[in-house]
């Protein structure tokens, strides 16, 4: 299949940092064994594989602007594009020797996303699009699943982590995970977000959503859902995906359904919160003659 010079030069950079991954995936495998475990190896092996993707991309694209999970933002001499690049994304996945990581590259021009990588060494899944030219998976064009009723379809999602983020989204989780339970066949944890957009795009999973993510777990997906027939928001139905940090995905009426049921969470936890923030003024104010007796009067009001 013939591709555009510039797609050309994201493939050989993802094949390039993926045989790396793939190799040290044998070690960190060996490694899971170890009384020293694999932790600071699988540092090392994402540190090297964004140094490879880099390395590969500044040769083809020298004045490019750069943004890595690792390294950061390095700005370019050209101002109007930059390289999005998650180098191992699914570090916990690759930690453990779980099969499931993704070098994940995208390409942003004057602020939008036109061409994407997604490559899964473990399996030579390659997906790749290109702004008005579709998606496809290995060469064959690949588009979202057409599922029309929510009780048959399999969504992925995030799931939040008790000691990382803030109660709110702690709060608002549990409702969201609750109202897709309810409503939808199954809900699946992958720990990659590129390859679960990626995912949506090819069909196998219907919807996804997920919060607190980063550009570079965001950008090469998004344009592949949107290449595959598919429609893609923030949590609040916008496009203000990559600044927010959440993304919910899916064909128009997965899309639409599953705003609509995060929309009913926000609003259930938001009620749990107004709900806790009374018992508490009640609580402080039976202890304090000062307060209770105004309080007592306002409620009489």
């Amino acid at each position: 299949m013939l591709h555009s010079a510039v797609l050309n030069v994201m493939i050989k950079a993802a094949h390039r940092a993926g045989r790396a991954l793939k190799r040290d995936l044998g070690e960190v495998e060996k490694l899971q064994v170890s009384l020293k475990g694999p932790g600071n190896f699988v540092t090392a092996a994402d540190r090297r594989a964004e140094e490879i993707v880099r390395e590969e991309l500044a040769k083809a694209r020298p004045g490019y602007g750069f943004l890595g999970e690792e390294g950061g933002a390095r700005a370019g001499t050209d101002q109007t594009h930059r390289w999005i690049v998650d180098p191992l994304d699914g570090t916990t996945n690759f930690l453990h020797g779980i099969p499931h990581f993704a070098v994940s590259i995208a390409l942003e021009r004057a602020g939008a996303i036109v061409a994407a990588v997604t490559y899964n060494p473990a399996n030579d899944e390659l997906y790749v699009a290109e702004r008005g030219k579709g998606a496809f998976l290995n060469d064959q064009r690949i588009r979202v699943a057409a599922r029309r009723r929510l009780g048959d379809a399999v969504v992925g999602c995030g799931l939040p982590h008790y000691g990382r983020g803030s109660a709110e989204h702690l709060r608002a989780s549990r409702y969201e995970i609750a109202a897709a339970q309810r409503h939808f066949a199954g809900l699946r944890r992958y720990g990659s977000a590129s390859l679960d957009l990626a995912w949506v795009a090819a069909g196998r999973l219907d919807a996804y959503w997920e919060r607190n993510l980063s550009p570079w777990d965001l950008a090469a997906g998004i344009l592949l859902v949107r290449e595959a027939g598919g429609f893609v928001s923030d949590a609040d139905g916008g496009d203000a995906i990559i600044a927010k940090g959440h993304v919910v995905a899916g064909n128009d009426t997965m899309h639409r359904e599953l705003l609509r049921l995060l929309r009913e969470a926000a609003k259930q936890a938001d009620a749990e919160l107004d709900d806790a923030a009374i018992k508490s003024a009640h609580s402080r104010a039976s202890g304090n003659p000062e307060l209770g007796p105004r309080l007592r009067g306002d409620e009489r009001t």
